[in-house]
Formats: C-alpha cells, sequence, structure tokens
C-alpha cells in the first residue's frame, strides 16, 4: 500500500501544513505498514495552464515540465492526500497552478478507484473550506475522500500537536479504506455526475486516443 501527500505549502519542510500532512501519514503507517512520501509541489516546476486544449488531442502538455512525472506518481499510489496551508481563504498559488494543470487528469479519469483525504492549516479561518475544496479536487479526479482535517494555530505551531491523534486516525480511516474499501454514495454519484460531463469530451476525442477511449468502454462509461 502507497500513500502519496502533496503538499501545496511553499515553506517546504519548514511548512506547518507539511508536519500536520506528517502526523496523517504516521497514522497510517500504524494501521497498516503504509509505504508514504510527502511531495512539495513548490520543488517541482509547475507551468500556469494556458488553456490551449494540446492534452486533449494528445494527452500530453505542451509544456515540458515536471507535472507529468507528479501524475505518474499519483497514478502508482493507492492512496492520495492534498494538503495546502490557507492563503487568502483558498490555496496557496502553487497548489492551484497545479491542480489547473490536472485538467486533462480528470477529463480521463485516471485515478478512479483511489482513496483519498486532505489537509489544510491557517491562522484563524478558512480551514474548512479549504478541506472542502481539496476534497472537491479529489472528486473530480474521481476519487473517494476518507475526510479531512484542518488546524488554526493562532500563529503557534504547537497547537498542530493537539490534534495529533485525529491527524492520525484519518491517516488509519485513509489506510483501511485502500484495504477494505468505503463508499459514500454523495460523493460517488457527484463523481458518477461529472463523468456524464466528461464522457463526451473522451467520445469527441476518440479517434485521436484510442486507448482511453477503450478504457472508457471496458469500464462501462462509454456504452
Amino acid at each position: 500500500m502507497k500513500i502519496l501527500a502533496i503538499n501545496g505549502s511553499p515553506r517546504t519542510v519548514g511548512s506547518t501544513t507539511r508536519k500536520l500532512v506528517r502526523m496523517v501519514l504516521d497514522g497510517a503507517e500504524e494501521e497498516a505498514g503504509a509505504e508514504t512520501e510527502i511531495i512539495d509541489i513548490c520543488d517541482f516546476q509547475v507551468t500556469p495552464c494556458t488553456a490551449c486544449d494540446g492534452c486533449t488531442l494528445s494527452g500530453e502538455c505542451v509544456y515540458n515540465d515536471d507535472v507529468p512525472s507528479v501524475i505518474e506518481r499519483m497514478k502508482e499510489a493507492d492512496g492520495i492526500i492534498f494538503a495546502s496551508p490557507v492563503y487568502i481563504d483558498n490555496v496557496s498559488g502553487q497548489m492551484k497552478v497545479f491542480f489547473d494543470r490536472l485538467a486533462d487528469a480528470i477529463h480521463y479519469q485516471i485515478l478512479d478507484g483511489k482513496f483519498g483525504c486532505s489537509v489544510a492549516t491557517t491562522h484563524t479561518s478558512g480551514g474548512e473550506e479549504v478541506v472542502s475544496y481539496l476534497n472537491h479536487v479529489l472528486n473530480y479526479l474521481g476519487v473517494i475522500s476518507v475526510g479531512g482535517i484542518s488546524v488554526a494555530t493562532g500563529g503557534d505551531a504547537g497547537e498542530l500537536y493537539n490534534k495529533e491523534d485525529e491527524a492520525a486516525s484519518l491517516g488509519k480511516k485513509l489506510a483501511e479504506a485502500i484495504a477494505s474499501g468505503y463508499s459514500d454514495p454523495v460523493q460517488e454519484a457527484e463523481i458518477s455526475e461529472n463523468r456524464e460531463f466528461f464522457r463526451d469530451i473522451v467520445i469527441e476525442n476518440g479517434d485521436f486516443r484510442t486507448e482511453d477511449y477503450e478504457r472508457w468502454v471496458k469500464k462501462g462509461w462509454i456504452e
């Protein structure tokens, strides 16, 4: 079992968000001996999306940067954790630029069948809203979220440790979902509804991307 956490903080190893993610991963390791990894998205070259639609036709972005390698690591993982500090009531700029580059992965649902969760830290407010947004992006990718955690530190990073047990419990829940399955009818309905929209994109480009089209047919998403 492999769980990959993507940290959107620009502060890397000094990041409060990263420390909270580590607590979640420790819980997963304790529960199932999971192999875990954190990557700091700011350490990677991520070119902003320009909506050129190049990826729609070929499956490959026109920009030669690090995003394809990150996506491959996501595909290799059984569980995905998205994490970000709250910057002006939203995710960090680094995280948002990365998310915008996931459009093709979203349209073709390449992470279907995986489970995930979300983590946010903030000074005072916005944490729950950012967790909700991160989980929404997971759902867009076809990933079922088992929940999330946010911590308002008030400027004191030590507040994280008051949530250590809760963070570990979230990690254990993620590991249990990967091992045994997890169902959430609300999320599943939203994912299914999204696929109804994405299906038109897959059909429209079926002559160019035959393997992707055939995968959708085999999964029963296209009749």
